[in-house]
C-alpha cells in the first residue's frame, strides 16, 4: 500500500509536468489536420444530432418523458460528462503503447502517462462544458448556484477514469485486444447509463442501473443544471460513487505497480 500511495502521490507532485505534456498531447492530435480542433467535435455533435432527432423529434413510444424540460437540454446534461469519460478512458487505455518510448526510459515516471491523457481529455471537456452552458443560456435557462457543482462531477469522472485507465493500460501492454474490448464496453455503456432515456423506464431493474457509477454523474449533472438539487441530497449514492471510484483507483494503481517491471521488456 505504501508503493500505491507513492505512485498516486506522483500525480500531484508531477502536476506541472503532467500539465505540459497534456498540452503537447492535445496539440499533437491536430497536427497536419486542415480543420484542426474542429474534428474533435464533429463526432460528438453528430451523435447529439442523431439522438436528438430519434428521441427528441420523432414522436412515439420511444420518446422519453423529461419532466417538462426541453429534451435537448436534458440529454446534453447527461451526454457531456459521458463524452469526457469516453475520451479519457480511450486515451488512458492506449497511453502506455502510445508513449512506449517513454516507458523504456528508466528515469521517467510512467505512472503519470494515464494522468496526461486524463488532463488532455479534460481540455476538450472544458470546451464542451462551455458550449453546454451557452446552449442552456440561449434556450432561456437562468444560471443558478447549483451550477457550481459542475467541477465536482468532472472531478469524479477524472478519478474514476484514472483508476480504470491504470488497469486497462497495464493489461493492454500484454493483451492488445483490450483496446477493442474497451470500445465495445463504451458503446454498450452509453445505453445503460442511461443518457437518452429516463431510468424509471427500467422498472424493477433500476437498482442494477445505479451500480454504474456514470449513472451518478449523469443524474447529478441534471440535478445541478435542471432540477436545482445538491449532490449531498443523495448521501448514500454519493458515498457509493466515491467508494467505488477510489477503490478502482487504488486497485488500478496496485495492478499497474505489479505489472510495471515487465512493461519495457514487452514493449
Amino acid at each position: 500500500m505504501k508503493s500505491v500511495a507513492a505512485d498516486l502521490s506522483l500525480v500531484f507532485t508531477k502536476r506541472r509536468l503532467i500539465w505540459e505534456l497534456a498540452r503537447a498531447d492535445f496539440k499533437k492530435k491536430f497536427v497536419g489536420s486542415y480543420f484542426g480542433i474542429l474534428w474533435m467535435f464533429v463526432q460528438p455533435v453528430v451523435t447529439v444530432v442523431i439522438y436528438y432527432i430519434v428521441f427528441g423529434v420523432l414522436r412515439g413510444d420511444i420518446t422519453p418523458q423529461t419532466d417538462n424540460y426541453p429534451y435537448l437540454l436534458w440529454m446534453l446534461a447527461g451526454i457531456v460528462p459521458w463524452f469526457f469519460f469516453q475520451e479519457a478512458l480511450n486515451g488512458g487505455t492506449h497511453s502506455l503503447n502510445e508513449y512506449n518510448y517513454l516507458v523504456k526510459k528508466v528515469v521517467f515516471p510512467i505512472n503519470i502517462l494515464a494522468a496526461i491523457k486524463m488532463v488532455s481529455a479534460f481540455f476538450i471537456h472544458l470546451i464542451f462544458l462551455l458550449i453546454l452552458l451557452a446552449v442552456f443560456l440561449i434556450m432561456g435557462r437562468t444560471p443558478t448556484i447549483y451550477w457550481l457543482q459542475l467541477p465536482y462531477f468532472s472531478a469524479g469522472v477524472f478519478v474514476l477514469c484514472l483508476g480504470l485507465s491504470y488497469m486497462t493500460s497495464a493489461v493492454m501492454v500484454f493483451f492488445r485486444d483490450m483496446g477493442q474490448i474497451v470500445n465495445i464496453i463504451l458503446q454498450f455503456g452509453i445505453w445503460v447509463t442511461p443518457i437518452m432515456w429516463q431510468y424509471e423506464m427500467a422498472g424493477s431493474l433500476v437498482w442494477l442501473l445505479k451500480l454504474n457509477p456514470m449513472f451518478y454523474v449523469a443524474e447529478g449533472m441534471r440535478g445541478a443544471l435542471l432540477y436545482n438539487c445538491w449532490f449531498w441530497e443523495q448521501p448514500g449514492y454519493t458515498l457509493y460513487f466515491w467508494a467505488f471510484s477510489l477503490g478502482v483507483l487504488v486497485l488500478g494503481a496496485w495492478m499497474f505497480g505489479r505489472l510495471r517491471p515487465h512493461f519495457a521488456d514487452v514493449l
